[in-house]
């Protein structure tokens, strides 16, 4: 039985009725033994603890936004005597006197923002020191899977008359770790960071968090979402061209992509220009809005600084964490196919925090600074490729040995960066520039979905994909030839809305709609047309 709740999230619990039969004496209607209330976006846990006591754990600010409750239960549980009552007076009821609170109780079911304590996985002990000593949260559905991408991957080019062909010749087995299937709301790398920094930011006693990114930001998004989750106000700074017309009101910051998701959960939007960002950094434009939330602001006064893509000392282990789970399924695959090898692992790299946890933790899971996972006994350490959408390679070296120092790695700081570049390979994939998508690149990303059925985002991993099989692979084939390749797609998909003008001609040639006829008076072009009068 479950609750849906359509409130914000908190670390708060109420008990909502003492009585149910009394609170519907009111509308006549009467209910046995329990059973009700209302809508919300998440499924928690109901527990009834009594015959005249109804008790629910309320993860919301308690309670400001209007409260509707309806139970989710088998439909032979419910006994009305009548029509059940409407949420017009379900809402008005359940703000009466009968709630009372707040007051503690068991549940089966951790809350969102209950602190975890972290142990590392035992091939990076003694060799990353710098454990987030809050712990994380668990707000990520994990493992996430490995799909084996079994179709020949193909792209269509405007130079060849608009001919699809394979992008690689000879046997090349594609598999994909699918960072993406978290939900609309957590999907994609950046909850695999929140876990660590939004437990960090509640043992600080924080309310509020601010971060920063582009227009459309994944990561953006996934951290208001996450926020409300546990009950913090997320404050999001978005670097957007059209920063002075939304200011002047002469365009609005519209409702498309991770900007709908982001105004969803009621974030507060601080805009910048391209320009504002890079004289700046985005280090100083969220700790200036911190300082702001920090003296003026009463109810938010406590505010977290995430950095942008979550990217710092304490995010990065979110993929330290992902390495455990990649080396505990290639253990479960050895189980059946001892010799199989993984020669290749790809990803997408923006702001250098994913780049720093797959690249230190495949190298120390493989055993380069000492005992590494059961799983890479007896095996060649993979190639690790980062793919960048922005910057430059020297950029995001450095940026990983930055990292890898907050981290705490047991090297010498002289050595580091020698150690970080025999750790990983930056490819230049940045096409047009970060978030410019190629004609080549939209192409790809249409084919690849119609292939495989996933959806790659035109920002990170369809950039990236592309950029790695039809310049690095086509560039030196026979480095790839008979290979295992593992691409981590770290999510992002709903990047892709903001490109559908974009899309239009492609999709039309993909996905055609037709018309049924079942009375056989459509004259349309037959092509258009399915006769189902017969």
């Amino acid at each position: 039985m479950y609750l849906l709740l359509l409130v914000q999230y908190s670390r708060r619990t109420l008990v909502i009725a003492r009585n149910l039969d009394e609170i519907l004496t009111s509308s006549h209607k009467k209910i046995d033994d329990f059973g009700y209330a209302l809508f919300t976006s998440i499924a928690v846990p109901y527990h009834s603890h009594s015959e005249n006591e109804m008790r629910l754990n309320f993860l919301g600010d308690a309670p400001r936004l209007p409260l509707l409750l309806v139970l989710m239960i088998p439909s032979a549980s419910l006994a009305f005597s009548t029509p059940a009552p409407s949420l017009g007076i379900l809402s008005r009821t359940l703000h009466s006197s009968s709630i009372v609170g707040p007051i503690s109780m068991t549940t089966p079911f951790p809350t969102p923002d209950t602190l975890h304590p972290y142990r590392p996985p035992r091939w990076a002990e003694g060799k990353l020191n710098n454990i987030p000593k809050h712990g994380r949260l668990h707000l990520a559905n994990l493992p996430t899977p490995i799909h084996s991408v079994t179709r020949p991957i193909r792209a269509t080019t405007r130079r060849q008359n608009e001919t699809s062909h394979p992008l690689t010749t000879g046997r090349m087995e594609h598999s994909l770790v699918h960072d993406a299937t978290g939900g609309v709301e957590l999907g994609g790398n950046k909850v695999r960071k929140l876990e660590f920094l939004l437990a960090d930011a509640i043992a600080r006693g924080c309310n509020a968090v601010v971060t920063i990114g582009g227009e459309q930001s994944n990561h953006c998004r996934a951290t208001a979402a996450a926020s409300r989750m546990v009950g913090l106000s997320p404050h999001l700074i978005l670097r957007t061209a059209r920063a002075d017309t939304i200011h002047d009101e002469t365009e609005d910051m519209g409702w498309t992509g991770n900007v709908l998701f982001d105004r969803l959960v009621g974030s507060t939007i601080y805009t910048c220009t391209a320009g504002e960002y890079g004289r700046l950094g985005s280090n100083k434009l969220v700790q200036g809005v911190c300082d702001h939330l920090q003296f003026q602001s009463k109810a938010f006064n406590k505010p977290y600084p995430i950095p942008v893509g979550g990217s710092n000392g304490i995010g990065s282990w979110g993929y330290i964490n992902g390495v455990d789970e990649l080396m505990n399924q290639l253990q479960s695959m050895r189980d059946s196919s001892p010799s199989f090898a993984l020669d290749h692992v790809v990803f997408a790299t923006g702001s250098g925090g994913t780049a720093a946890g797959i690249a230190l933790g495949l190298s120390l899971a493989y055993g380069k600074l000492g005992e590494g996972h059961p799983a890479a006994e007896g095996h060649s350490s993979p190639s690790v490729h980062a793919v960048g959408v922005c910057d430059s390679p020297d950029y995001f070296y450095n940026t990983v040995a930055a990292l890898a120092t907050d981290m705490g790695l047991a090297i010498d700081s002289a050595a580091m960066e020698e150690f970080v570049r025999n750790s990983v390979t930056v490819h230049q994939g940045k096409g047009r520039g970060y978030a410019v998508s190629s004609n080549e690149e939209l192409d790809f990303i249409v084919q690849f979905s119609v292939e495989t059925g996933i959806a790659l985002d035109p920002v990170y991993s369809g950039k990236a994909l592309f950029h790695f099989l039809t310049k690095v692979v086509e560039e030196d084939p026979e480095s790839y030839r008979n290979s295992n390749i593992l691409f981590w797609h770290t999510g992002g998909a709903l990047g892709i809305y903001e490109k559908g003008v974009d899309l239009a001609d492609r999709l039309e040639s993909v996905s055609s709609v037709k018309r049924i006829d079942i009375y056989q008076t459509k004259t349309s072009s037959t092509d258009k047309v399915v006769d189902l009068s017969s």
